[in-house]
């Protein structure tokens, strides 16, 4: 399991999320677990993580 970001500044920090899985074993199940916070304003509600989360399963 690996990841790569390309995007703006701020999307770098979804590498964060994705360190931390990797740091504590987690697996693409794992990933599509998690419950990230999103601000409707500002962000979609599925984050880009999760939605490659479900087309790797």
């Amino acid at each position: 399991l690996g990841a790569q970001v390309v995007g703006h500044q701020s999307d770098a920090l979804r590498i964060d999320v994705v360190a931390t899985l990797l740091h504590r074993g987690g697996t693409v199940e794992d990933l599509r677990a998690l419950d990230l916070a999103y601000a409707p304003p500002f962000s979609p509600v599925w984050d880009p993580l999760l939605v490659a989360a479900n087309q790797a399963r």
